[in-house]
């Protein structure tokens, strides 16, 4: 039984001038029930290709009249860039054979053909299309998943600038205060670079002791620690022909500074404890959310190493500065919740989502994140209002004034807006305590003495 893409079986064309060998090559094929089609010469095997779109093509090199096999291979890959093209030659040069290759065919095979070793080549072929297309789809689904949610200007102009840098190999600084997403826009730009397919690779400086920070990003050699009895891979050997995220870069103390400051200099580095350099190639983009050029100033920085990292900023504006996409992202995060905890999906009132627009949220898009998920945890029902988001812990105007009230401690402040919160849920089920508690989900006793407690008139 043939391999097959995408659940069809795999369409192969066989341009040769020599009509023995397109015969026999077309029949067998043919009965390992590929779609195969057949042409005599360039020109109409040019056609061919227009017509039936194969995924595989075998092309001899040397054929009669205006067009031979390499110029075929040259418009063929202008037009069909996915269609994957195996040279065959009866009197083939080791020179033929690299500027096939160079072309762009995936395979060079000589005459007299083997059924078996191009049964071979096509396993291989299909196998590599189909990871190509697993990869695109991984790749596509994750662009996705990384996306910036919001419709605010200073968001969009962030958007542009990853558009922009994405495709370049320059190095890159992002800013923005702790929470915003500096790392989401990292991520964004190494899978919207030419580096997709390769890896992405974070290092938080500010988790790391001071003192196993430089071994951490260019590794440590046999021995260079005590017990060390092999070579530690550091994050640039991880991140090889792919992006190193550098966060919290300013508390990179100053010999690591300049470590990395060569790195980005010569493309090359040292692993800690060895006198071999190793050539790597790594996109750095840093992240941080102290103001680098204060630092340098004091003398805490390098200031060539920040002009070199500086070569783009993007500064990723604070939730507090872009209250207009806390709307849709509370939308996005409530998506994300349903779909991983299997809680039903929660509609947020409209005195909700003004409530949580009048917050200063300090700790920005995590903190709003993470408050959305401890709704969903805390409100047993599927509509979210005022006094479930105040239940939930939400700090605001209203509630500061709760000092100013005489509530000065916590348990008070809770227990007022626990008792909010069952008036609220009493009147939604009109005045249904059975009803109450199992939305609420306490047990009716419980909430009997809670109702008690709290001094509730129920009618």
């Amino acid at each position: 039984m043939s391999l097959q893409l995408n659940g069809r079986p795999v369409k192969v064309l066989v341009v040769d001038d020599e009509a023995a060998i397109r015969e026999i090559l077309v029949a067998s094929l043919k009965d390992e029930s590929y779609e195969v089609h057949s042409a005599h010469d360039g020109l109409s095997g040019l056609k061919a290709m227009q017509e039936f779109h194969p995924d595989i093509v075998f092309l001899d090199i040397w054929m009669p009249g205006n067009m031979d096999g390499l110029q075929l291979l040259t418009r063929a890959k202008e037009a069909l860039s996915h269609t994957q093209y195996v040279m065959i030659s009866g009197h083939g040069t080791i020179d033929t054979a690299v500027k096939a290759t160079k072309l762009g065919a995936f395979d060079f095979i000589e005459k007299p053909l083997s059924i078996d070793k191009i049964q071979i080549i096509i396993s291989n072929i299909v196998n590599y299309m189909q990871e190509k297309d697993e990869k695109n789809a991984f790749l596509n689904k994750l662009r996705k998943n990384l996306s910036l949610i919001g419709d605010s200007e200073n968001l969009g102009q962030v958007r542009h600038l990853i558009a922009r840098t994405a495709p370049t190999q320059s190095w890159i600084l992002v800013s923005g205060e702790n929470g915003v997403g500096k790392e989401l826009v990292a991520q964004n730009i190494h899978y919207l670079s030419h580096r997709a397919s390769r890896p992405f690779v974070d290092i938080n400086c500010s988790q790391i002791p001071e003192d196993l920070l430089e071994g951490e990003i260019f590794g440590f050699e046999k021995g260079a620690l005590p017990g060390l009895e092999k070579t530690r891979f550091g994050r640039l050997d991880m991140a090889s022909g792919g992006t190193l995220y550098v966060q919290d870069i300013a508390a990179m103390n100053q010999t690591v500074q300049l470590r990395l400051l060569r790195y980005l200099q010569e493309k090359k580095y040292q692993r800690v404890g060895s006198n071999e350099f190793v050539d790597n190639d790594v996109r750095i983009i840093a992240g941080n959310s102290l103001d680098l050029e204060k630092e340098v100033q004091t003398g805490s920085f390098r200031e060539d190493l920040f002009y070199r990292l500086n070569l783009i900023s993007i500064n990723v504006p604070a939730l507090r500065d872009r209250k207009q996409d806390i709307p849709i992202l509370v939308q996005h995060f409530s998506e994300i919740f349903s779909r991983e905890s299997g809680y039903p999906k929660k509609t947020f009132s409209e005195s909700a989502i003004e409530q949580l627009r009048n917050h200063s949220w300090p700790g920005n898009i995590r903190e709003l994140r993470n408050f959305v998920e401890r709704v969903y945890i805390l409100t047993p029902g599927e509509f979210v209002d005022l006094h479930d988001v105040r239940f939930a812990g939400l700090v605001d105007k209203e509630a500061a004034t709760i000092v100013e009230d005489g509530i000065s401690n916590f348990r008070d402040a809770r227990a007022k807006f626990e008792k909010e919160y069952l008036i609220k849920k009493i009147q939604d089920n009109n005045g249904n305590i059975t009803k109450t508690a199992e939305m609420i989900g306490l047990e009716r006793s419980y909430l009997h003495r809670k109702i008690k407690a709290y001094g509730i008139e129920v009618t």
